[in-house]
Formats: C-alpha cells, structure tokens, sequence
C-alpha cells in the first residue's frame, strides 16, 4: 500500500505495538500476525485525513462499513473490524476480541431478514418491517431489527475509540483530547486509562514477573470497564424496547462459543445465559423473584462477567483456536464481499447510510489476511 508520505520514527513505532509476543518458536505457525492485517489503524487514517471531533472518527469508522440495509455484509464487516482491531493489539484489546464473536452470532438473530434479501444482499427495512406487522408476531420483525440497530450502535459508540487510540503516537492523550469533556465517555475513557498504564508495564523490558502479571489484570479490568459501558450506556436502552416475547426468545438463544470446533472445545468454552442463570446464578434468580431474562442489565451482566469473560480468558491464551474462529469470521466476511450488495441507484430510496470507502472495506475484510487462510 502506498501512502502519502513516509511514516516517521514515532509513528513507525505503533506497527510493532500491534505484533503479538509468542515465547514458543512453534505457535507462530499459522498465526494471524499484524503483518498480515492489511492495513494497520495509522495506514487508514493517514490515508483518510486525521479527524479532530468526535463525530469525524465515528464517520471515518462507519466509512469502513457498506449500507444499513445490506443487513449482513454489514454485520460481517462489524464482527470483521472488531477481529482486526484486536490482532493487531491482542494483548490490550480484549473488549474488541470479545465484540468480534458476539456480533458474529448476532447475525443468526438476524435471519427473519432473509425473507426480504434480495440476490444481491439488500434489504429494504421500512418495507420489510411494515410487510410483516400484518403477518401474526410481525411485531417481532421490530424486535430483530432493534437487535441489528444495536449491533450498529455498539459499532457507532466504541469502536472509533479504538482505532483512535492505536493510530496516535499516545494514543491515550489523544483519548484524553476527545473524550475528556464527555460524560457519556466518562467510563470507556476510565476503561482505556486502565489498558495504558498496564500496556506500558508490558512494553518495559525490565518489567519483573509480578508487575507484569499485575499489568495484564489491570488490562482486563479496563476491557471489562468497555463492557459494562456498552452494555449500560448502548444495549440497555435499546433492549428496554424489545416486547417481552422476544425477550423470551432472545433470552433462549442467547449463547456464546467463541465459533472454536471439536466437541472439547465446544464443551469447554460453551456458555448459555439460561444454563448458567438456572444453576450458577439461581441464588439471584430466587432472591429477585423472577424469571431470568436477557434484556434484564443485572440478570444479563452477572452471566457476562460471571460466565462469558473467564472463558474468553482462558479462550485468548490460547492463539491456535483463537486464530483458528477469526479466521473463520474472515473468511465469511470474504465470501460475502465478492458479491457486491447493491442499494438501490435512487437516494430516496435508501436513506440509512453513507456510501462507505468501499476500498478500504475490502481491504479489511478481504485482503492479504485471507490469502490461503484455512476456513
């Protein structure tokens, strides 16, 4: 790729930052390594201009992504950004590697949509939604589509953060700049705060055993603060509106496996909000009186922080079957994006999002990573 100019020494620097450290010569075997990842976080803001503004970051992020209403191109390319961001800075972005797997199941909520999918991938949302409320439970047509619009949400609120932070030579003074004033931001900023500080301990070579330990926990602690800000600040008040059919529903198909294959993993990092609500949570089900449900904050962060974030814990430590489900979700993304989903050529006709740098979405979600990638 080439850019516009030649990158300085500090700047240079942030592509080392992204490499994953492997003490065993034998796991770089197969590995997805930032070298592959094409292009790094400084390549595309340089290429795009470096925003100043809040809004100008969550635009060039959503410059990454084709149209609303190409429902699963869209999602792919979500679940595909996350992936990317997080192997180009594994050992910090956590929140990223866990959003990757759950957007990617979130595209199995989305399947009512496919009755509406046109050959090319697009969906026409209002005419879609306003077909099935005549149908008998066409009011849950309304309730996948909130789910896609958090999956946007989610997207549109965090994941600018993180290329803003990994594309600046100090990238939490740039957060700093960005997010200081806001509110909103008040905890994803407290987040970042905790990842920087235990990154830097990580960086330093004379960091001892103990302090490097202490280093990661505290990088979890601030990829756990991520969390709860996207589930408080951005899923919460979008799963207020969901109707209480569909909570049952949701809650019932609401699981998490990290995409690994083979009966042992699946056995092994399988979680279930139900399974765990009924058993391991039942204590809680019983003092509040009431049925478990998924669009419940407390009912749905005790399994996350109780069941969901340990396994993909013990799921990041291994690099094997991590790269082994990302390559998955890079290989879907892939497949989908060599058929162009085409909105319709009036503007009127669609008006839910901007004609995103189709280059660069290709580049993310199509490039060197996958060539030769095993499915």
């Amino acid at each position: 790729m080439n850019l516009s100019r030649s990158l300085s020494d500090s700047e240079s620097e942030i592509y080392a930052a992204g490499k994953p450290v492997l003490q065993d010569a034998w796991r770089i075997v197969d590995l997805v390594t930032s070298d592959e990842l094409v292009p790094t976080p400084l390549e595309f803001v340089l290429r795009n201009n470096r925003p100043d503004t809040i809004a100008g970051w969550k635009a060039l992020a959503d410059g990454l992504l084709t149209n609303q209403s190409c429902v699963f191109h869209r999602n792919l390319e979500i679940s595909s950004c996350y992936a990317w961001m997080y192997k180009l800075l594994p050992e910090c972005f956590k929140w990223a590697g866990m959003a990757a797997f759950a957007s990617y199941h979130v595209r199995l909520a989305l399947l009512p949509f496919r009755l509406d999918t046109d050959r090319t991938g697009y969906v026409d949302i209002p005419h879609s939604l306003d077909r099935h409320r005549t149908h008998p439970g066409g009011l849950l047509a309304e309730d996948v589509d909130t789910v896609r619009a958090t999956n946007n949400a989610i997207f549109d609120d965090i994941f600018w953060v993180h290329l803003a932070y990994s594309s600046a030579t100090d990238g939490i003074e740039c957060l700093r700049a960005l997010l200081g004033a806001e509110r909103h931001y008040a905890a994803l900023l407290a987040g970042f705060e905790a990842i920087d500080r235990g990154r830097r301990v990580l960086e330093d070579g004379t960091a001892s055993t103990v302090a490097r330990r202490a280093a990661e926990d505290l990088i979890w602690e601030g990829n756990v603060q991520l969390l709860e800000h996207e589930q408080r600040a951005v899923v919460q008040p979008n799963f207020d509106r969901l109707s209480c059919a569909f909570a049952r529903l949701f809650s019932m198909g609401s699981t998490l496996s990290f995409e690994v294959h083979g009966l042992r993993h699946e056995l092994s990092y399988f979680t279930s909000f139900y399974l765990y609500s009924l058993t391991r949570g039942i204590a809680q089900a019983l003092r509040a009186q009431a049925w478990p449900r998924i669009t419940r904050f407390d009912d749905r962060w005790r399994w996350i922080e109780a069941s969901i974030v340990p396994r993909f814990r013990r799921f990041d430590a291994d690099a094997h079957l991590v790269d082994a489900s990302l390559r998955r979700i890079f290989a879907e993304a892939r497949a989908y994006a060599s058929h162009a989903c085409v909105p319709p050529p009036s503007p009127q006709a669609d008006e839910l999002a901007p004609i995103p740098d189709t280059r660069m979405t290709s580049v993310v979600i199509g490039g060197k990573l996958l060539e030769g990638a095993e499915g």
